[in-house]
């Protein structure tokens, strides 16, 4: 069976939300890609007080400058189109209130017939903690816990019972239900949040910025599931952050999903060997507007179903 294929909605600067997401979204599901995505950046520290993922001296993309909140962008998706999944990648999940983020999410699967993933991640950045944190940047592992616990609760039965740090529902009929029960897939690269993930989540949303490291990764989160009995496949949605240039990328140090797009293929190959369910592609940061956009997702698509992906 072919890879599944997603795209990233457009949701910098240089993008009219309004109207360039449900022609972008339209587009992509015609184009035939099985899901659309978004990410999450809540705001550009000015002066920088870190790296970008918390790597010294490596700067914010100036295109983090402006994000549409994610949500918003996946309600505007939900609308504009009838096949294609909508999924996070990654919601910073500590950033918001968790009963608030089950009951969205829950709603918003209900309304698309059942179109959601949830994408978690427990984010980076001390500057978003302190402005939207649930819980101090040192407790976020924590906060995550919680979060996936209250929405298992709200997504479930009646009556929904929760009592936690965060959130306590004392009995309670929370609705509308999720269509169906929504994926949970996690950003994770060390083993303690691989355990989390074995635990409490559907699935697994790496970053292709090493074939060799999420090679390696994927071979440790199996053996670890192994070891402590689950017997639910793990999804798994790969994330291939790309930079588009007009003419291939000759350099020593070209780094995955980076130059033409033959090069940026030729990447989608290697990596499907891999093994992931489904390569998510964000072409959104190179375009200069939805039409470019459009036009770029639809020869990427060609060429890779072409190759074999």
């Amino acid at each position: 069976m072919a890879t599944r294929l997603g795209l990233s909605l457009p949701q910098m600067r240089q993008y009219s939300i309004g109207t360039d997401v449900p022609a972008v979204a339209r587009a992509a599901e015609r184009i035939g890609y099985d899901s659309l995505w978004v990410f999450e950046r809540a705001l550009f520290p000015e002066p920088a007080t870190q790296g970008l993922y918390d790597i010294e001296g490596l700067p914010w993309p100036d295109e983090y400058r402006n994000v549409a909140d994610p949500l918003v962008t996946l309600t505007l998706a939900a609308a504009a189109t009838e096949r294609a999944e909508l999924g996070s990648s990654v919601l910073v999940a500590p950033l918001h209130q968790p009963f608030q983020l089950a009951k969205a999410l829950a709603t918003l699967d209900a309304v698309s017939g059942g179109r959601v993933i949830a994408g978690f991640g427990t984010g980076w950045s001390l500057d978003e903690y302190a402005a939207s944190g649930v819980l101090p940047f040192a407790e976020r592992g924590a906060a995550l816990d919680e979060i996936i616990e209250v929405c298992r609760a709200v997504w479930g039965p009646d009556p929904v019972v929760h009592d936690g740090r965060l959130t306590r529902i004392a009995s309670a009929v929370v609705g509308p239900k999720p269509a169906r029960p929504i994926p949970v897939l996690l950003a994770a690269s060390n083993r303690r949040a691989f355990r989390r993930l074995v635990d409490h989540a559907d699935g697994w949303l790496p970053a292709g910025f090493s074939f060799k490291q999420v090679t390696a990764q994927w071979r440790e989160l199996r053996e670890l599931a192994e070891e402590r009995g689950r017997t639910e496949p793990i999804r798994t949605v790969l994330r291939a952050n790309a930079t588009l240039r007009a003419e291939p990328y000759d350099g020593a140090g070209r780094r995955p999903f980076q130059g033409s797009v033959d090069q940026i293929v030729a990447d989608l190959v290697e990596f499907d060997g891999i093994g992931m369910a489904e390569i998510l592609i964000d072409l959104q940061g190179s375009a200069r507007d939805a039409r470019e956009l459009v036009d770029v997702a639809a020869e990427v698509f060609e060429k890779a179903r072409a190759a074999g992906v």
